[in-house]
Order: structure tokens, then sequence, then C-alpha cells
């Protein structure tokens, strides 16, 4: 088991590293900038560095033979996310992009027979789509909208929070048809839908984060099933005010029956039933943001903005510190994926 993650290292630079299941570096690979999410080709050892919004690239890097293969820029007029997928087949390399002109989401299709051209440009119904995923079947597309405009003039600030509209949109992949839009209540259209993950039943764990005033208390979870509202989860009174309005990644176990969610700023992972969107506990990771499940059920990979990395038994309540043996210390940044 090999986990890739973008990270910065203490020197200052920007990498993607790949780490093997005895924590020991495998790939570092210099970045352009700061990277946000890194996806994992289905059948080829390739992995794709996805930068953080509002930057423009995207870099395909072969991690057998440990070279970048191509530097992907997001064209004029766009930029990425932070988020990208590949199809089922590895065809397709997917982004979730914003278009300038009309600050509208988009989803690219680029196409990996092609040199990575563009071959098809979907819209995601809303504004602000981030994390994006494939539904059972690989031929839907689940489609976080976080609602939230920005312009990369005005650098990370948020220019809509009055009118902001976020979604859960369903397309299909090919066509870019529009099969289902879920919306928050009105009263908490400022609850943005940023972070999701879905299972083998197509039931989505999604993470959400606050843009209201800060005293308000919130939910910061939502689940969907298909053709069916989203249902808001809430933790315990205590538990949530910790999640302090901000939930930075969620992943469902091996199983599809649990769901991981983190919130780095109240340096809380809390741990979900998604059969009933029941609440079950919370264990401290400070900074802990990026989640991954492993091979067995109920067990989930933990990494930090500090820089640790840790093994979660959910069922036996049991966290291990794994050891790293790093160039350098870095901090992780909020995602990773198991190669």
């Amino acid at each position: 088991m090999l986990f890739a993650s973008a990270c910065k290292s203490r020197d200052g630079r920007h990498l993607l590293l790949l780490v093997d299941e005895e924590g020991n570096e495998v790939l570092q690979h210099p970045l352009p900038g700061r990277a946000h999410h890194v996806a994992c080709h289905p059948q080829q050892p390739l992995l794709a560095a996805v930068a953080r919004r509002p930057e423009r690239f995207i870099d395909l890097v072969d991690f057998r033979d440990k070279h970048l293969l191509q530097r992907i820029d997001a064209g004029e007029g766009r930029h990425f996310y932070g988020h990208a997928i590949f199809s089922g087949d590895g065809r397709y390399l997917i982004s979730s992009e914003n278009r300038l002109s009309d600050g509208s989401g988009r989803i690219t299709l680029r196409d990996s027979q092609q040199g990575y051209a563009i071959v098809a440009d979907h819209p995601s119904y809303g504004i602000g789509p981030h994390e994006i995923a494939l539904l059972a079947g690989g031929s839907q597309l689940a489609i976080a909208n976080g609602g939230i405009l920005t312009h990369p003039d005005k650098g990370r600030d948020k220019l809509n929070l009055d009118s902001m509209q976020p979604s859960l949109a369903i397309i299909d992949l090919h066509s870019g048809e529009l099969l289902e839009q879920q919306f928050m209540p009105p009263s908490l259209h400022q609850l943005s839908i940023r972070h999701l993950d879905v299972n083998a039943r197509n039931e989505v764990i999604i993470a959400l984060q606050y843009q209201g005033d800060a005293w308000d208390d919130v939910p910061l979870v939502a689940l969907h099933r298909p053709g069916q509202p989203l249902q808001l989860l809430r933790a315990p009174a205590g538990v949530n005010r910790q999640m302090k309005q901000y939930c930075g990644s969620a992943r469902f176990d091996r199983s599809g029956r649990y769901a991981a969610v983190s919130s780095p700023r109240g340096d809380l992972i809390t741990f979900w039933d998604s059969r009933d969107g029941r609440y079950i506990s919370q264990s401290r990771v400070r900074d802990g943001c990026a989640l991954s499940a492993t091979g067995r059920a109920g067990e989930f990979l933990v990494t930090s903005g500090r820089g640790k990395a840790y093994h979660y038994d959910l069922l036996r309540g049991d966290k291990q510190l794994q050891p790293l043996q790093l160039q350098q210390p870095v901090s992780w940044d909020n995602h990773m994926t198991l190669v």
C-alpha cells in the first residue's frame, strides 16, 4: 500500500510525495505551486497532481520511472479548483474548473489518447465546483458545487457570500446531462458543499464548510441517497462546536458503511454510520485533514498539516502513528490517494 499526497517541505518547496507502507519515501516530484488533490490512474503508474485554486496546472507524473510526463495548463480564461479524477477505464482525466468570463463551474474531460486534449466541456450546474467522484458504473459523476464565486484577480476572496447557492449535482459523464441536483435549504445557503465521496450504493458523504456568522451552530456533514434530498447530519453539540464550522475531507471505508470526515481547524476526525446517518465517535488529530480508506473495513489512513500519518481502526477504536522516513519533514496538504 502506497499513498500519494501534495505537501510543503520545511525549506518551502511544493512537492508531490509517494510513500510506501513502511513509511519510506518512494517518489519526490517538485511542483510549480501548491497542489491540492492527487489522482491515481486505475491501470497505469500515473499520478495527477492538481493545482489548488486559483492556479492553472496539473502535473502528470510517472511514479514508476519517476519523471514528469506532461504539465497541463487550464487554458486561457480558466483555472482549476484543486480536484480531478480519471475515468474508470483510465482514458479521460476529468477536472472541476472555473470559467472566468461568467464565473460558471465547468467539468472538463481530457483524452489521454489525444495528448490530453479537451474533448468535452460540461456545465457543473453551479458555481465553484470542487471535489468530483464517479458513481458506481462509471457513467455518472457527482459534483460538489461549493457555490462560492472567486476570481484570480481577487486571490482567494469570496465574492458572493450573500447570494451563494451550493448544490450536489449528478450528471451524465459523457453527455453532460443533469440527472439530479439537490440544494441546501434557503436558511443554510451559506453552507458550502466542498468535499465528497461515493460508496458502491451510490450514497454520497459530504463535508461542509460554513460561510456565515461565526456564532451560528450548523450541521457540518451531509449524506445523500439517490433521488432523495440531502440529509444533514449533526454531531453532538460539543463535538459540533469543536469542528469550527469547517470540514476538510470525507471518505467512506472499504465496506462503504462507515465514513470519516475531517475538521482540521478543530483537530478532529469524526466517524459516521451511513446506514442511519448516526454519529459514532471522534478522534483528535492536530491539523488532521487528508483521509483515505485502507484495505480493511472500518480502517482509515489520516495525514496532517503537522507532517504526521496515522492508521485509525474505527471498529477497535485504535489509532497508531505511522513512522515516516522522508528526506525532510513536510506539511501534508488536504488530500491523499492510495495507490
